[in-house]
C-alpha cells in the first residue's frame, strides 16, 4: 500500500524554497571548507611514514569536487591536460576505488623512477607471481 496516494500534496512557500536554497549552499560550503581542511592534512601527513596522507586527500578532493562546480571545471581541465598524472586520483575518486590496483601501479612507477634498471624487483615479482597462477591452473 503506496500512503504517498493518500496524503495531500505538499506546497512550499516561496520562503520554504529559499531557506532550502540558502541552506544548501551553507553546507556545501562548509563541506568545500571540511574537504579543503582534509587535504591540507594530508599534505601535512604525507611526509611522515606510512600512507596516511594519501587517503586524506582522497577524502577531501572526493567532499571538494562534489560540492564544487569551480573546483570540478578545474579538475577537467587539469585532467584534460595531464590525463596521466590525473588516472590514478580519478581511480581513487570512484564508488568502488581500486585502490590496490592503484597503489601497485604507483609502486611500480616510482620504482621505475628511482631504481636503476637492475635493481628493480617488483616487476620481475609481478611476472614470476603471474607465471606461477597460471602453473596451478
Amino acid at each position: 500500500m503506496n500512503l504517498a496516494i493518500a496524503m495531500p500534496p505538499v506546497r512550499l512557500s516561496v520562503a520554504d524554497e529559499l531557506a532550502r536554497e540558502l541552506l544548501g549552499r551553507i553546507i556545501r560550503g562548509l563541506l568545500v571548507a571540511l574537504g579543503l581542511v582534509f587535504i591540507a592534512a594530508g599534505f601535512l601527513i604525507a611526509p611522515l611514514p606510512g600512507p596516511m596522507g594519501v587517503p586524506l586527500t582522497v577524502i577531501g578532493l572526493m567532499l571538494v569536487l562534489r560540492n564544487s562546480f569551480k573546483a570540478r571545471k578545474q579538475f577537467v581541465r587539469f585532467q584534460h591536460a595531464h590525463p596521466k598524472l590525473v588516472f590514478p586520483l580519478r581511480r581513487l575518486l570512484r564508488r568502488e576505488p581500486e585502490v590496490v590496483l592503484v597503489a601497485w601501479q604507483q609502486a611500480l612507477r616510482i620504482e621505475k623512477l628511482v631504481i636503476p634498471r637492475r635493481w628493480r624487483v617488483a616487476k620481475r615479482w609481478r611476472k614470476a607471481l603471474k607465471r606461477r597462477g597460471q602453473r596451478a591452473v
